[in-house]
C-alpha cells in the first residue's frame, strides 16, 4: 500500500489549498465518505495514522472520530493522475456516517466476500449460540476441512450433471466453507487473494 506520498508534489493551488479526499474501507472497498484536506491535514494524517480533514464549516483541522471515537485508521493514501485529488484507504473503527451507517452513501457497494469474511471472523470471536458457523468452529479444523471436501465434490458433480442454479448454489456453499476453514487456520480470504495477486503480477 502506498504511504510515501510527497505533499509538495500535489496541486494545492487548484482548490485554494484544499484537495478533495475519497475514503474507502480497506477491508471491502466500500466508499465511506468525501472530505477535504489542506497540507496541514495531510501532514497530520501521515503522522498520526488517523485520517484528518480540514473542516470547511469549523475552519480547523478535524480528525474523523475525535468526538465519537469512530476513527479512520490510515492504510494508504495516493494522488490521482492530476495530483489534485486523494484516495485514502482506511480501517473504520465504527460507523463512518453520523447517522450510524457504515458509509455516508447509503447504497455504497462493497465486496461481499470481504463482508462475509469479516462476519465469519466475528462469529469466530463471539461464538454465538445457535449459529451454524459457531458449530463448525467448535467441531475443529478436521471437520471443517471435511465439509470443504464434500462441497468441492458436490460443486464438481453439479458442474457436469446439474443445471446452473444447482452449480451456483454448490459454489456458494464451497466459498462459505472455505472461508470458515481459512479463518479456523488463522487466515482469511484476503490472504488467498494476495497469493493470486502475486501470481498475476509475475505472469
Amino acid at each position: 500500500m502506498k504511504t510515501d506520498i510527497e505533499p509538495s508534489a500535489l496541486d494545492w493551488t487548484k482548490g485554494d489549498g484544499l484537495l478533495p479526499v475519497i475514503v474507502q474501507d480497506a477491508g471491502n472497498l466500500r466508499v465511506l465518505m468525501l472530505g477535504y484536506m489542506n497540507r496541514a491535514a495531510l501532514d497530520a494524517t501521515l503522522a498520526s495514522r488517523r485520517v484528518t480533514f480540514f473542516s470547511r464549516s469549523k475552519q480547523r483541522l478535524w480528525t474523523k472520530g475525535e468526538s465519537s471515537g469512530h476513527v479512520l485508521e490510515l492504510v494508504s493514501v495516493e494522488a490521482d493522475c492530476d495530483n489534485d485529488t486523494l484516495l485514502v484507504l482506511a480501517h473504520p473503527q465504527g460507523p463512518t456516517c453520523h447517522l450510524q451507517r457504515p458509509s455516508c452513501f447509503p447504497s455504497a457497494p462493497s465486496a461481499f466476500l470481504s463482508d462475509l469474511d469479516a462476519l465469519v471472523a466475528q462469529r469466530d470471536r463471539e461464538r454465538p449460540v445457535d449459529s451454524y458457523t459457531t458449530r463448525l468452529f467448535d467441531a475443529g479444523v478436521r471437520r471443517i476441512a471435511q465439509k470443504v471436501g464434500e462441497e468441492g465434490v458436490e460443486t464438481a458433480l453439479a458442474a457436469v450433471a446439474q443445471d446452473e442454479t444447482a452449480l451456483l448454489g454448490e459454489s456458494a456453499d464451497l466459498l462459505y466453507h472455505l472461508t470458515v476453514l481459512l479463518r479456523a487456520r488463522g487466515l482469511s480470504l484476503a490472504d488467498a487473494v494476495d497469493v493470486l495477486r502475486q501470481r498475476h503480477a509475475s505472469t
